[in-house]
């Protein structure tokens, strides 16, 4: 990268989408849908299936086939793809994460962890069915220093 100042540009204004990996697409639609109620926009066969989430998208993708380069010219996305487990972090009310506590249990969803960051906001881990670490907080954690 050179030393030269460059240009302008706006920051962007907001996440618009985030992705996370899992090889098996039927079980990450049952934990994300069936069990974190996300609206399902669109699945693509076993390549991917994509979620509503206020006014952004998670992707999950299924990781085998994101690797392999684009077949549909009208949608001409580079490879790509992740190793290891991801993360995600889903707003959710304080009030209600007790609730979503005693869901996520129901459902047969190990609770990782549930706790108080120093700046006060709470956020409680899961893992969904590939070992992405899937986070419920307040929108707090984020307005203040933790």
């Amino acid at each position: 990268m050179a030393d030269d100042p460059l240009p302008f540009a706006a920051a962007p204004s907001h996440l618009l989408e985030a992705a996370v990996y899992c090889a098996d697409l039927d079980a990450a639609e049952r934990f994300y849908n069936g069990i974190l109620g996300l609206e399902r926009i669109v699945r693509d066969r076993n390549r991917n299936v994509f979620f509503r989430v206020g006014t952004g998208v998670l992707l999950v993708f299924n990781p085998s086939e994101t690797v392999k380069p684009p077949g549909n010219p009208d949608r001409p996305v580079p490879p790509h793809g992740a190793l290891g487990d991801g993360h995600v972090c889903l707003a959710v009310p304080g009030p209600a994460l007790d609730d979503w506590r005693a869901r996520l249990e129901t459902a047969g969803v190990e609770i990782e962890a549930d706790f108080r960051w120093p700046n006060g906001a709470r956020s409680i881990y899961v893992r969904d069915p590939d070992g992405n670490s899937v986070e419920l907080a307040e929108q707090k954690l984020w307005k203040q220093p933790i």
